[in-house]
């Protein structure tokens, strides 16, 4: 809500910088992680001149998917262009991602 503060007196940060930051911090490349306690495996792509990035995850086993890809333009800060599905739930994805520091491959438990 516009006005709003936190405890400290400050502003919190927008829910797009937010988003943002998330997405700063995820590796180039492929990575595995979960979300909502389910596996995920998210590719993220960055343009060389740091205008575009693209992301897109799987849900390991299961049928879901995210997609799309953010614009830094000039002067008006960024523009989000998820790919057939609603903004929202790519933001959720981003925020709730949590990204393994094991490989996939390592992280799977062998069944015996």
């Amino acid at each position: 809500m516009p006005g709003t503060m936190t405890a400290d007196g400050k502003n919190p940060p927008s829910i797009q910088a937010t988003f943002e930051c998330a997405l700063a911090k995820l590796p180039n490349g492929y990575v595995y992680g979960h979300f909502g306690k389910r596996p995920w495996g998210v590719t993220v792509k960055r343009s060389q001149d740091g205008k575009r990035t693209w992301l897109y995850g799987e849900e390991l086993g299961g049928t879901d998917i995210v997609s799309f890809n953010l614009y830094r333009l000039a002067g008006r800060g960024s523009a989000l262009n998820p790919c057939e599905m609603s903004s929202a739930k790519v933001i959720e994805f981003v925020l709730g991602f949590e990204p393994s520091t094991k490989s996939c491959v390592s992280a799977i438990r062998v069944e015996t």
